[in-house]
């Protein structure tokens, strides 16, 4: 079970999740404001953020920028707001995944299961692979640190990992599924997420969709990553 943080300043919904949480044998603590949950952050070890956008003292973006300033702990953002872009930004700010509010407590806790799962995997000591290369791309997980053309690139850890992925299997064309279950840890889940992603990483590998040159998207199959002909 894991200790978990809620940072959601209504009352009503912050007792629904304190409830459901704990009748799910998780250890909860729970917060209001930006403020208080950076102070318990500081102070206590959790395995999962649960955020709130919409608080009272702070908006939850800068909170979440502030979060990971001093913390790598896994962060669901919990919003009403659904706008693709403001999601965009939070995804490369440090959350790892969101969830749009109303939601149910399955999903919440289908979504909390797959985050805690990449979490401990990456702690599990398990020992890294070799440094990557693939055309000008060189990728080393042990440092957690790539290069295009000699350049290292600014990778948010999402980014990362998906890269690692694709990297590892050049010239195969990955199903969307397949990304899910293995850099999302997620059995089901919608394309915007992948996409997002995959957008943000051509834009720093310096191509687009329409003019790819390492990730190349095969409609309706999925994607592969391959060195530029």
């Amino acid at each position: 079970m894991a200790s978990v943080l809620v940072v959601e300043d209504d009352q009503f919904v912050r007792s629904a999740l304190i409830r459901h949480l704990s009748e799910a044998s998780h250890t909860v603590r729970s917060v209001g404001t930006a403020l208080e949950a950076l102070r318990e952050v500081a102070h206590f070890g959790f395995d999962v953020v649960i955020l709130d956008l919409g608080l009272p003292d702070l908006d939850g973006a800068e909170a979440l920028k502030m979060l990971r300033s001093i913390t790598d702990v896994p962060v669901i953002i919990a919003t009403a707001r659904d706008d693709e872009a403001e999601i965009v930004r939070l995804l490369n700010d440090g959350a790892d995944d969101y969830l749009t509010k109303p939601f149910s407590v399955e999903h919440l806790s289908a979504r909390m299961a797959a985050v805690l799962r990449r979490s401990r995997a990456a702690g599990s000591g398990t020992p890294p692979p070799r440094v990557i290369q693939v055309g000008g791309l060189s990728i080393d997980p042990l440092r957690r640190q790539a290069e295009l053309d000699g350049v290292t690139l600014d990778l948010t850890r999402r980014e990362f990992d998906l890269l690692t992925f694709l990297a590892g299997r050049p010239g195969v064309v990955v199903a969307r599924r397949e990304l899910l279950a293995e850099v999302w840890q997620q059995s089901y889940g919608d394309d915007q997420t992948i996409d997002v992603h995959l957008s943000w990483l051509r834009r720093k590998l310096g191509e687009t969709a329409a003019r790819p040159r390492y990730l190349h998207t095969l409609r309706g199959v999925g994607v592969k990553l391959e060195p530029p002909a």
